[in-house]
């Protein structure tokens, strides 16, 4: 079944009021979207780190649904970054986010995870 276009804007602006309600006046925002900046595991470890120097009280992740990001997020998020140059669908790129702030965490620790 095809959706249309009505119908795929309609469901991200619907997304993009929830995930607004969400999101605090103090959070930092990163949006991971496949038009953003390309980061390697070293860049994503100084945007965790980092992030604590902001004045934010928390750092939130936004993943997109099927069709994007709607315009309110995208105002309102402090960095934009994309996890692969392949299109992943939310539920692998939740994993694959997963797997990087834990690798991010090791890098600022000093551990080995991340050679």
């Amino acid at each position: 079944m095809l959706v249309n276009q009505c119908d795929q804007r309609a469901q991200v602006d619907d997304e993009d009021s929830a995930v607004m309600n969400l999101i605090r006046s103090d959070d930092w925002v990163v949006m991971l979207d496949e038009h953003g900046q390309d980061i390697g595991s070293e860049q994503m470890a100084e945007l965790v780190g980092d992030a604590g120097n902001t004045g934010a009280s928390r750092l939130s992740f936004c993943i997109g649904g099927p069709y994007g990001h709607g315009r309110k997020l995208r105002e309102r998020a402090n960095v934009s970054i994309k996890l692969s140059s392949l299109v992943l669908n939310h539920q692998i790129a939740l994993l694959v986010l997963m797997e990087q702030l834990y690798r991010s965490w090791t890098i600022l620790r000093g551990q080995k995870y991340h050679h």
